[in-house]
């Protein structure tokens, strides 16, 4: 059973969240960090979304530059999975490879063109916020 939780950000700032289940998340497995995938994939109409990361159930961060969909242990002195460290230290850190499989729990993606749609609960939440300043 594939489920991913899919983290979507416009170019203004804005994120929506979505959890894909089973057929809805099909198209994403196989896919690779900086692939481009039709929107229509998370109800999105128009438009195309970027793949720029993830993380498995555990937290282990994704990172492009390691191929496949494995776990690792890597020296790293910088990029994604380090923290602000010492110039010129390395650490190794356990990192998973830029391939989307079955592990991969959240997904981070970007709207390419566009805006992202307001939700109803963005609408609900702003009206009440409205009523509350009055």
């Amino acid at each position: 059973m594939t489920q991913f939780k899919v983290i979507i950000s416009d170019s203004k700032g804005k994120s929506q969240t979505q959890e894909l289940k089973d057929v809805a998340a099909q198209p994403f497995l196989g896919s690779k960090i900086g692939d481009l995938i039709d929107s229509t994939t998370v109800g999105i109409t128009g438009g195309k979304i970027k793949i720029t990361g993830g993380s498995d159930r555990s937290g282990t961060p994704m990172r492009s530059d390691i191929h496949g969909g494995v776990r690792k242990y890597v020296l790293l002195s910088k990029g994604v999975g380090m923290r602000d460290i010492k110039e010129g230290n390395r650490i190794r850190k356990l990192v998973r490879g830029n391939l989307i499989t079955e592990e991969i729990y959240q997904l981070n993606c970007v709207l390419e063109e566009g805006i992202l749609p307001e939700l109803s609960a963005d609408k609900d939440k702003a009206a009440k916020d409205d009523e509350k300043k009055k």
